[in-house]
């Protein structure tokens, strides 16, 4: 997977692509808004109250339109 940026496809193509990385199982490089970068395993996509959040292994759940890009992470650890 290369870098998908949110701007770039929308919200809902980009809710599918946060999805596949659910499924493959593989940690992502995450691109916040406000500048923050981490790595983590992708668990869910869930909506509570019309609002889409990304739940990660590790770090605290996102709301997705705070996320800016994501990328398949060349690193093996989950940080």
């Amino acid at each position: 997977m290369s870098r998908i940026c949110q701007d770039d496809v929308g919200q809902c193509d980009f809710i599918d692509v946060l999805e596949e990385t659910v499924l493959r199982r593989r940690p992502v490089a995450v691109q916040l808004r406000a500048g923050e970068l981490f790595i983590d395993q992708m668990m869910d996509v869930v909506t509570e109250a019309g609002t889409d959040f990304a739940i990660f292994r590790t770090h605290p759940r996102v709301p997705v339109r705070e996320i800016a890009a994501v990328s398949r992470s060349e690193v093996g650890a989950v940080s």
